[in-house]
């Protein structure tokens, strides 16, 4: 493996800027990760391109030698520009990002729809769980914490190259293009709403819409949707965040078979 020794090396710092601009990622199509298990696990279904890591992690991890893409020996020192972590594990990898369109979403399928979720650890655990309950895809409005983005990756633990995830605009659109389809839109709100107990899911498709920690669904969006529905409680606590109360609500969802 050829050995990057400086900080200043025009990999390491496209690699950094991936990993710190949103905006840069769309517009060069790839995205950056970290981790031992984080970048084998995506290479599963994204296309690595370069693979960085340390000479601790190469003899570690011998199995990192048989991923694809370049690879790449960085210093310790060169290994901690990179890290975005207090304990980098010295494995980094560039990949492709996949692109995925609202023309994918199929009738009879289970979707779920995020609307204005800012937090990467409650988007990445929503990817996660969609993922392990057998939706068929990941739907983000505009306000969305970026699926692709370190912290979020992290969240998702590879769930964001696992099923396809849709990066929309406004969501209340969205709802009515899912409708045409046939399929069923749930707002997870209190107003109007019925107890999830009751709620089933249709034979044209079931898609789950779950608004931000602090706002909830906006009242356009709720009023897109086909019905309401909300996840019975005590009075102990007011709320719970939206990566809990949506995997929760993922759960009863899930496909056939879980």
């Amino acid at each position: 493996m050829e050995k990057i020794t400086s900080r200043d090396n025009a990999r390491i710092k496209y690699a950094c800027k991936l990993a710190a601009s949103g905006a840069f990622r769309r517009s060069e199509g790839r995205f950056f990760a970290e981790g031992r298990k984080l970048c084998p696990e995506l290479a599963r279904a994204a296309q690595l391109e370069t693979l960085f890591l340390t000479a601790a992690a190469a003899e570690k991890c011998p199995r990192l030698a048989a991923l694809p893409g370049e690879h790449f020996l960085v210093e310790d020192h060169v290994a901690a520009k990179l890290a975005g972590v207090p304990a980098p594990q010295g494995v980094f990898g560039v990949f492709r990002t996949p692109a995925h369109t609202l023309e994918e979403v199929r009738p009879g399928g289970r979707y779920l729809a995020l609307e204005g979720v800012q937090d990467p650890g409650n988007v990445g655990t929503l990817l996660r769980s969609a993922a392990a309950f057998g939706f068929d895809g990941v739907i983000l409005s505009e306000g969305c914490a970026a699926p692709y983005a370190p912290k979020t990756l992290r969240a998702s633990m590879g769930a964001a190259v696992q099923l396809p995830v849709i990066e929309a605009g406004a969501m209340p659109p969205v709802i009515g293009e899912l409708r045409r389809k046939g399929i069923e839109c749930l707002a997870a709100a209190l107003y109007r709403s019925q107890p999830l107990g009751d709620a089933k899911a249709g034979p044209g498709g079931v898609c789950v819409v779950i608004g931000s920690e602090g706002q909830g669904l906006t009242e356009a969006t709720i009023a897109a949707c086909d019905r309401t529905v909300r996840i019975p409680m005590t009075d102990r606590v007011e709320s719970l965040n939206a990566g809990i109360a949506g995997s929760i609500l993922l759960w009863h969802f899930r496909g056939a078979g879980l």
